[in-house]
């Protein structure tokens, strides 16, 4: 039996591995956008059901609400901090339950836009998003570099959000509105390149599935302030 030395031989078996690691990225990016829309549909089917059934309205005004608001924060954290130490279907069940009560407690834009105005700023925070993520996707430039500005961007959205609760400046507000639907379209990019680069081809199926339901928490929590960004600044208020 000979031995080939032209190299084709070996070229084959490179071009086979790269097709199957692209494969093999595709099908975990799809993952994560499986779970990510999954997480904005049960967000949108709670804080429509919410608004529609009275739920909302009836805890608006008591501690309960406070508990509804503050819980997605303690999930995240759980999420964050120890997905490691738990099992994929409690990371999906904390997932599935941080989406859930967003939804609820954002049940009140339903009372507060017109549904034209909730539904046309959708499809737009849609578009920007799916374009910037394509791009963090594809581009072959590395956007980690973005990342502390990006970072330091979002820690002044959230620190200007806090002072607003007590100034309820109009004008604060809608600072902080244009500069987070800047901030968050960039960290759409950025995240979405860093779940791409975060992919190991073969890596066991439990990390691999625990790496994409906290890349779509990200990619998630991307989306979602960008469309409240944009209904802040665009959006019908109801007379």
């Amino acid at each position: 039996m000979g031995i080939d030395f032209s190299g084709h031989g070996r070229s084959g078996d490179l071009q086979r591995g790269w097709e199957e690691g692209d494969s093999g990225l595709r099908r975990h990016m799809l993952r994560v956008y499986n779970y990510m829309t999954g997480g904005l549909l049960l967000t949108g089917v709670i804080s429509y059901g919410g608004a529609a059934s009275g739920i909302y309205a009836s805890i608006a005004t008591t501690p309960l609400f406070w508990i509804v608001l503050l819980a997605p924060f303690a999930l995240v954290v759980l999420l964050s901090w120890h997905i490691e130490r738990m099992s994929p279907g409690a990371a999906q069940l904390c997932f599935w339950a941080y989406a859930a009560l967003v939804g609820l407690s954002l049940s009140g834009i339903f009372l507060v836009y017109t549904g034209e105005s909730i539904a046309r700023v959708f499809v737009i925070s849609a578009g920007t998003y799916g374009a910037t993520s394509v791009y963090g996707y594809t581009t072959r430039a590395d956007l980690s570099r973005l990342g502390s500005f990006l970072f330091m961007g979002l820690a002044g959205i959230v620190i200007a959000g806090l002072v607003n609760l007590f100034v309820d400046s109009s004008t604060l507000q809608f600072a902080v509105s244009v500069i987070g639907v800047l901030v968050f379209t960039g960290l759409t990019a950025y995240d979405t390149q860093r779940i791409r680069n975060l992919y190991i081809a073969d890596e066991d199926d439990v990390v691999a599935g625990k790496k994409a339901i906290v890349g779509a928490l990200a990619l998630y929590l991307d989306f979602l302030n960008i469309f409240v960004m944009l209904l802040r600044l665009s959006g019908h208020r109801r007379r």
